[in-house]
């Protein structure tokens, strides 16, 4: 039997014994995602498509509060251009040097554990943003994962282009930090035994690699991706909700050969998951926010059966 085969790999052998529902093909786990990839078995996860929370404070219950409010904290409330109610964002511009600390031995953390559940050669996509992806990808290397680059994903936010603070009117012309027309995506995997070449990592661990569009395309690190419908935030009221269509892009990329089980070890609304589904994909989505588990029972179903505009991925998949 090969390697691959008798290795743990689906979503069932994963629940451990935390409070965990099926969803389709795929598993949903209420636990900490740090213990949780801690405490599977070794090589179970052929890959990982993931948003963070940082593990700093934009998700502390006080900034929750905060946030629920409109009382800033850490969270910020752009201004509205065009009538439009705008979802906060976190300004990470306000950690602090401890903060920032606390940030990197998160991510190093995170980084062993990660690299104990996936199989050789597993890839990881991790949302960031441009202030904070060199201290996460320095502490996820620290943490025994290899950089492999960076996805580009272009959006226009409402991150950056204001005035300083208690000063605008003295500097009008002045932006503290550009307005923000991307978001990058770390691309980064779990190192390949010494000596393996790639050929061998796909044929023993159906890992190492990304997935192609297609015969002639190879997977881009630049996609252009507006920012998530309004349909999808009716479906899933999350502050940080991504878009379906890039989404099924990227958990379609995560696995080379179309099998295997991608994981979002910090799933918020489920929507990751929501995207394995739409694409007859199995995923582990783990959350410790109990809020947020329950919402991803409730919406992941909704979620992954929306037809997205050019979700040509899903046709190609599905029928």
């Amino acid at each position: 039997m090969p390697a691959a085969q008798a290795m743990l790999g689906k979503c069932d052998d994963l629940s451990q014994d935390y409070r965990s529902e099926r969803v389709g093909r795929s598993l949903l786990v209420h636990a900490d995602a740090l213990e949780w990839l801690g405490r599977i078995p070794e090589n179970s996860l052929h890959g990982i498509v993931t948003d963070p929370p940082y593990g700093v404070k934009e998700y502390h219950f006080d900034q929750i509060e905060k946030r629920a409010n409109g009382n800033g904290g850490i969270w910020r409330i752009p201004p509205s251009f065009d009538g439009s109610n705008r979802q906060p964002l976190p300004r990470f511009t306000a950690l602090n040097e401890k903060e920032r600390e606390q940030l990197r031995r998160f991510f190093v953390e995170w980084g062993k554990v990660a690299a104990h559940a996936l199989r050789p050669g597993g890839h990881v996509f991790l949302a960031c943003n441009a202030f904070l992806c060199p201290v996460v990808y320095g502490a996820l290397m620290e943490g025994g994962l290899e950089f492999r680059g960076q996805l580009i994903r272009t959006v226009r936010t409402f991150r950056g282009g204001d005035r300083p603070k208690n000063a605008e009117e003295e500097f009008d012309g002045v932006c503290s930090l550009p307005r923000g027309a991307y978001e990058p995506w770390g691309i980064l995997r779990k190192p390949l035994p010494a000596g393996m070449t790639l050929g061998e990592c796909l044929r023993t661990f159906e890992t190492g690699g990304l997935r192609r569009l297609s015969d002639n395309l190879p997977f881009p690190d630049l996609i252009e991706s507006g920012r998530t419908p309004a349909a999808e935030k009716e479906i899933a009221n999350h502050p940080s909700l991504k878009p379906q269509a890039l989404l099924r892009e990227l958990v379609r990329a995560v696995l080379p050969l179309g099998r295997g089980v991608v994981c979002d070890p910090f799933m918020g609304s489920g929507s990751t998951v929501a995207a394995a589904e739409a694409l007859g994909l199995e995923c582990v989505g783990v959350e410790k926010n109990a809020e947020y588990f329950e919402m991803a029972r409730r919406v992941v179903p909704p979620l992954s059966r929306l037809f997205v505009d050019g979700d040509q991925l899903g046709l190609q998949l599905l029928g």
